[in-house]
C-alpha cells in the first residue's frame, strides 16, 4: 500500500509541474487557464489520494490521528474537484466577456456570438441603471 500511495504522490507531483510550466510557456489566458484546471486539479487531487491512502495505511497501525487526516485529504480532493473547473470557467468567461482576447493562433471562436448577445445586454442594463439613477439625483 505505501508504495501505490508513493506511486499517487509523484503522479500527482508530475501533473503540477507540468501544469505550472504551461501556466508560463502557454500563450493567453484561455489555454493558461485550461493548463492550470486540468493538470493542477488532477495534481493536486493524485497527491491528496496518495496522502490519503499513507494515512490509511498508518491508521492501520494503530494510530488514530492518520485517519482522521485521510479523511480530510479525501474531503479537500472532492472539494478541488467540484471548484477548480467551475472557477477557471468563470474567469475565463469574465475575461471573454470583458474583451480579452484570443491568441493569434486560434482556429474557432464558438462563443463570438452569445458573447456579443451578453456585451449588449450589460450594456443595455448599464444604460437603465444611468438613466435610473439620474432620475434619482434630479429627484
Amino acid at each position: 500500500m505505501l508504495e501505490l500511495s508513493y506511486v499517487f504522490i509523484g503522479i500527482g507531483l508530475a501533473f503540477d509541474l507540468l501544469g505550472c510550466i504551461g501556466l508560463v510557456r502557454l500563450p493567453d489566458v484561455y489555454n493558461r487557464a485550461q493548463a492550470a484546471t486540468k493538470c493542477v486539479t488532477l495534481g493536486t487531487c493524485m497527491i491528496l489520494i496518495g496522502v490519503a491512502c499513507l494515512a490509511f495505511s498508518g491508521a492501520r497501525a494503530g494510530l488514530d490521528a492518520n485517519a482522521s487526516m485521510g479523511v480530510k485529504a479525501i474531503i479537500c480532493a472532492v472539494f478541488i474537484l467540484l471548484t477548480s473547473p467551475v472557477g477557471a470557467h468563470a474567469i475565463c468567461r469574465g475575461a471573454y466577456i470583458s474583451g480579452v482576447p484570443l491568441w493569434s493562433g486560434s482556429v474557432e471562436d464558438a462563443f463570438a456570438q452569445r458573447a456579443e448577445t451578453i456585451r449588449r445586454e450589460q450594456a443595455q442594463a448599464d444604460k437603465e441603471g444611468s438613466v435610473e439613477s439620474e432620475e434619482a439625483q434630479a429627484s
